[in-house]
């Protein structure tokens, strides 16, 4: 009896052993496909940052090098110089921050009203908002065009601003459907306490949300840093213009150039790109964990 129990704990032992090996195959299998498709990712970056860093005889050298041979450093001083670059940076840090500030507030406000106030017509103003998901943005701006001519705010910035202080619907729809899961005992504690709607809202949903609207702002933030087509429509005013649009016209330059300089504007281009990595990786936390939260409540 002694040996069958002294001789099972080595069967229990070697059994992990033998069986850890195929699975241990197989992790580091599936490790190497991974690290295998994200260098398939980063290879454009890296391409990116090796023509940044190149003189303009060695971009329009073919065939080309895949590292460069000297280090232009300069490339990152003379190619902003090209554009008005740090004009246009101001111009796009301050439109992205009141419309990021607007989507954000207004979409958390709207989503709370329709998911903790009870009003007539309640379900029907968020169909309206689910509805007008499908609708392509390009169908209105020839009546918006008109609008703010009419208006006289064409050629400023408030055709690109004043629409995020209106809510964006996908923005009142993940708001809602998050605010859902929020048990309804906090809002009868809160009003037993004396608090009203905006109290809640601002004290205690607002905090409590951090992962929801810091997802929001960060593709908000995204969204309105990469935005071409709005501010090319509704700006004619090369000194109001962001750097999306200046980009595109320091593209549109090379056609009148002997060389081109690819390494000015590679250099441009990942400079334009940092202030978005810096937000996403300074904030990739709560921005995963609003992910997961938001796919738990669309269930």
């Amino acid at each position: 009896m002694t040996a069958v129990t002294s001789a099972s704990p080595l069967r229990r032992r070697n059994k992990p052993l033998r069986a850890r090996v195929p699975m241990t195959v197989s992790r580091g299998a599936w490790y190497a496909l991974c690290v295998l498709l994200a260098c398939t990712m980063l290879f454009p970056l890296l391409w990116m940052i090796s023509i940044a860093l190149k003189s303009t005889s060695d971009v329009n050298k073919l065939p080309p090098d895949l590292f460069p041979k000297q280090f232009v450093w300069s490339n990152f001083i003379n190619g902003p110089a090209q554009i008005d670059f740090w004009p246009m940076l101001g111009n796009t840090v301050t439109i992205t921050v009141l419309c990021v500030a607007g989507a954000v507030f207004s979409s958390m406000l709207v989503g709370y009203g329709l998911s903790r106030i009870r009003f007539a017509g309640r379900k029907a103003w968020f169909y309206v908002f689910v509805c007008s998901m499908f609708l392509p943005g390009i169908v209105g701006i020839i009546p918006l065009v008109r609008l703010y001519i009419a208006l006289r705010l064409y050629d400023s910035w408030w055709p690109l601003i004043i629409p995020a202080f209106l809510g964006s619907p996908m923005f009142i729809f993940l708001a809602r459907q998050y605010f859902q899961t929020i048990p309804g005992s906090i809002d009868e504690a809160a009003t037993l306490d004396g608090a009203g709607h905006w109290k809640i809202f601002t004290r205690i949903f607002f905090p409590m949300t951090k992962p929801l609207w810091i997802t929001m702002a960060i593709l908000s933030f995204q969204g309105t840093w990469n935005d071409y087509l709005s501010p090319l429509v509704y700006l004619s005013s090369s000194s109001r213009f962001p750097l999306s649009v200046g980009m595109a016209e320091f593209s549109g330059s090379f056609a009148s150039a002997a060389l081109t300089p690819y390494n000015y504007y590679m250099a441009t281009n990942i400079l334009y790109m940092l202030p978005p990595l810096i937000l996403f990786f300074l904030a990739q936390r709560y921005f995963m964990e609003g992910l997961g939260s938001l796919g738990g409540s669309l269930k």
